[in-house]
């Protein structure tokens, strides 16, 4: 399976600007010694984005392990007999702008053990504010939908706390519907009928109601039923802590189990949940960390 391509278009799309300004993210390479090297996209990163890491040098059957600001991070190769490691550094949402230190270790040839990290800057992302008004009971909920709502977030935490370690994804993402569309709205700070909310973690497709929703990859479904917020929901487990989320469909097409193929259609948009219309909301989880699922997508070179 080839996921080198995955690699270098992210890290082009990740770098991309319109002019090159004097703080443009630059890549990074440091040599670790023991012929390791670390490569990643880029040394800074805003909320909401994603980083590329390359670890070239390992030998067949070395060990070597990863961490960021001291949770482990996962890391693949490309084949069992790769000399290469590859990862995705995923930079939350509301992840406080700072350094971070990205941390390899493994053991040497001579049987000690040995370490390189890399300091990640971390920036305050730019989003905008918006206001809108929803039935009350999505910002007021009475006793038994507060329950209905918590019992989600804990069904969506241990699916977030599984990492499936191989790789489920085949080529390139795709966007989930067909046709020119446009996202929007990621990282939004909600007002909802007057008060302060979480920022909005995904990406909204408007589209009419039936509109097919497709999967942005291969993957498991983790998830497909109705849930108090968001709606009727699937959620496509990708290998390796990557998982995308699809919310308000009006039809789910898939059973948690199934697997699916890139492009295989799962759902009808639709108004389901907390929404003002309708339309996808799309995210992308990696490692627990919400990110702009757009960030994500491979394009023809």
């Amino acid at each position: 399976m080839r996921i080198s391509s995955l690699f270098v278009v992210l890290a082009l799309f990740g770098t991309a600007v319109k002019a090159a300004p004097p703080s443009a993210p630059v890549p990074v390479k440091k040599a670790c010694g023991g012929g390791i090297v670390l490569k990643m996209s880029a040394g800074t990163a805003t909320q909401g984005s994603l980083l590329l890491v390359e670890v070239s040098g390992v030998k067949a059957g070395q060990e070597i392990t990863a961490e960021w600001d001291g949770r482990p991070m996962p890391l693949w190769r490309e084949t069992p007999t790769s000399t290469t490691l590859r990862s995705l550094l995923a930079v939350d949402l509301e992840k406080p702008a700072g350094n971070y230190e990205w941390k390899l270790s493994w053991t040497g040839a001579d049987g000690n053990p040995s370490d390189c990290s890399q300091s990640i800057t971390v920036r305050t992302g730019k989003f905008p504010t918006e206001r809108l008004t929803v039935e009350n009971q999505y910002v007021h909920p009475d006793p038994e939908q507060e329950k209905r709502a918590g019992e989600d977030q804990k069904k969506m935490k241990a699916i977030y706390d599984t990492v499936t370690p191989e790789v489920l994804w085949q080529g390139k993402f795709v966007l989930p519907l067909k046709g020119e569309v446009t996202g929007k709205n990621f990282g939004r700070r909600r007002v909802l009928n007057g008060e302060a909310r979480s920022p909005h973690s995904g990406v909204d497709f408007p589209a009419a109601t039936g509109t097919p929703v497709y999967a942005a990859q291969a993957g498991k479904v983790a998830l497909a039923e109705n849930l108090y917020y968001s709606g009727n929901t699937v959620v496509i487990d990708h290998g390796f802590g990557i998982y995308t989320l699809y919310a308000h469909l009006s039809e789910i097409e898939v059973q948690a189990g199934d697997v699916v193929k890139a492009s295989a259609e799962i759902g009808k948009v639709g108004a389901t949940g907390r929404v003002t219309g309708p339309h996808l909301h799309w995210g992308l989880t990696v490692d627990h960390a919400r990110v702009d699922a757009r960030q994500i997508l491979q394009r023809q070179p």
